[in-house]
């Protein structure tokens, strides 16, 4: 009968003779351990290993430490880069080589540049650095740079009225290409532009890629981020400074551009889409580059270069280079 215990053999689990208690350990075991660690305190957690770098503790002293990438940071990687980085004296915290890595002279001139600088030099192993710099073409070495310190559009005009010239300024309307912005600083310092102006949204930012891309030109040429492309446009007009959108639909050619002396913000579009039309509508000419009818554009950073070309061989010509 369903709860009759009275029945010999009824009770579930009865065992014959003795049993051996748990000593309390089922007790134990079921009492609190107290409130869980923080995460940058449990060694097993990747904020435990940020926070050792950011202390300069950690396993293993320099080589266990540097591991993680710091907080904010990002990595300059590849030999010539980073040799480029230094040479142009670009803030950083830390340059990072592969254990055992195949010394050349531009690795020797990198640890003495690093020497000199007073740098901290991390040795790590391959898969590591792989880690550090998201798996790009390191060559065995990194640097490690804090966040990009952005101008502001004023000193960007101090740049040119210091060197007593009048502005040349590029501004970047939909460019999201790191390659792209990298190739135009490039041009930016060959040409003597005296900064460049990116907006905050639907823009590319200075990353790794573009000081790759850059190599010492990122360390020369300043850049300004704007909340607003066209309200830092204005502005710049109401300084005495000329817009000029560069498009394909262009109402002057770069050719016939007499403009090149006086102060100018040369405004480039992302290939393909161009200029936005508010951005167009703020410029106050735009400019074209002849080319053959079988090429539909050309590439962003292309653009740039062969237009600070023409402006500068203008401003040359004008005793103004």
């Amino acid at each position: 009968m369903a709860g009759n215990s009275q029945r010999r053999g009824a009770m579930r689990g009865a065992k014959k003779g003795a049993t051996v208690g748990s000593g309390g350990v089922r007790r134990r075991a079921l009492e609190g351990k107290g409130p869980t660690p923080r995460a940058e305190d449990r060694p097993h957690h990747k904020a435990y290993a940020a926070k050792q770098a950011r202390q300069g503790g950690g396993r293993g002293g320099a080589r266990g430490r540097d591991h993680a990438r710091r907080p904010g940071s990002d990595q300059v990687a590849g030999r010539n880069s980073v040799l480029e980085a230094l040479r142009e004296d670009v803030p950083a915290t830390q340059v990072t080589v592969m254990h055992r890595i195949d010394v050349d002279e531009r690795v020797r001139e990198i640890l003495r540049l690093a020497a000199q600088r007073a740098l901290p030099v991390a040795e790590v192993t391959r898969s590591d650095l792989d880690r550090m710099t998201d798996s790009a073409v390191h060559q065995g070495v990194a640097l490690t740079v804090p966040p990009y310190q952005y101008a502001d559009v004023a000193e960007l005009l101090g740049i040119a009225r210091d060197a007593f010239q009048p502005p040349l300024l590029i501004a970047l309307d939909g460019i999201t290409d790191p390659r792209n912005l990298g190739a135009i600083l490039r041009s930016a310092g060959a040409f003597g532009a005296h900064g460049v102006i990116l907006p905050e949204r639907r823009s590319v930012g200075m990353t790794a890629s573009v000081w790759k891309v850059a190599a010492g030109a990122a360390g020369r040429v300043r850049v300004a981020q704007v909340t607003n492309l066209h309200r830092a446009l204005t502005s710049l007009q109401r300084e005495g400074v000329m817009a000029l959108g560069l498009d394909a639909g262009g109402d002057v050619s770069s050719r016939d551009l007499d403009l090149g002396s006086e102060p100018v913000v040369l405004v480039i579009g992302a290939e393909g889409k161009g200029l936005s039309r508010l951005v167009r509508e703020t410029c106050d000419r735009i400019v074209s580059i002849p080319m053959d009818q079988a090429t539909e554009s050309l590439n962003a950073s292309v653009a740039a270069a062969i237009a600070l070309y023409e402006i500068s061989g203008e401003r040359a010509a004008a005793g103004l280079a």
